[in-house]
C-alpha cells in the first residue's frame, strides 16, 4: 500500500499543486497589467484620442482579460486533478 500512495502523491497531488501555485504566481502580475490596461483604455476612450490608440488599447485591454481568464482556468483545472488525487488516496486508505 505504500507504494500505492507514494505513486498516486507523487503522480497526481503534488505536481497539481506545484502547477496551481505556479499559475497563481502568474496570475497576480497578469491581474495588475489587466488593471492597468483598463485604466489606460478608459482615460483614453473618455479623452479626444485618435480611434486607432483606443482600438490598441482595447486589444491590450482583451489580451490580459483573455490571459488573466486562462491562468484562472488552469488553477481550476489543477484544483480538479488534486482532488482526484486525493479521491483515489481516500480510496486505498479503505482496502
Amino acid at each position: 500500500m505504500g507504494a500505492r500512495v507514494l505513486l498516486l502523491v507523487s503522480t497526481t497531488i503534488a505536481p497539481r499543486m506545484g502547477a496551481i501555485a505556479l499559475c497563481t504566481f502568474y496570475l497576480f502580475p497578469e491581474w495588475a497589467a489587466l488593471d492597468r490596461s483598463y485604466h489606460n483604455y478608459q482615460m483614453l476612450a473618455k479623452s479626444e484620442a485618435p480611434v486607432r490608440e483606443v482600438s490598441v488599447a482595447q486589444a491590450a485591454e482583451n489580451r490580459h482579460r483573455i490571459n488573466c481568464v486562462a491562468e484562472g482556468i488552469r488553477i481550476l483545472l489543477g484544483g480538479i486533478m488534486v482532488s482526484i488525487g486525493v479521491h483515489g488516496f481516500c480510496l486505498l486508505a479503505r482496502r
